[in-house]
């Protein structure tokens, strides 16, 4: 295993790594809305939320040498299934054609009390 690690992206608030490496896959710790240069919460709805999350994820993945290109699950966490809307237009956006296995889940509270949490599952690059 491989514990990945970078300034690019919030650091770990607890005892976890912010994503392993393991067996060519690449596992991310699930990643809120934190701004990684000041480590508070951005501003905004959902979707501005989800688009500081997708940034996270896209910097942890690239820490670990791989992209968004090769995730092949994701799991993304809502504290009202109302967003899902908003989160998934963000969502397809990064995305784009690339199109990995999800499961959406509503959650009655999530760290920091965030709208949305989102993990991904990737290859290695």
């Amino acid at each position: 295993m491989e514990f990945i690690v970078t300034e690019n992206a919030p650091g770990a608030i607890g005892p976890y790594s912010q994503a392993v490496k393991a067996n060519g896959f690449v596992f991310t710790a699930g990643q809120i809305a934190l701004d990684p240069g000041t480590m508070e919460i951005v501003d905004g709805d959902v979707t501005a939320q989800t688009e500081q999350v997708m940034k996270n994820l896209s910097a942890v993945l690239e820490a670990a040498g791989t992209s968004l290109a090769n995730v092949v699950k994701t799991g993304v966490f809502l504290q009202d299934m109302g967003d899902f809307a908003a989160m998934n237009e963000v969502y397809g956006k990064h995305f784009g054609d690339h199109r990995p296995a999800r499961s959406a889940i509503a959650a009655l509270r999530l760290p920091k009390n965030v709208l949305v949490e989102i993990d991904v599952i990737a290859l290695e690059g």
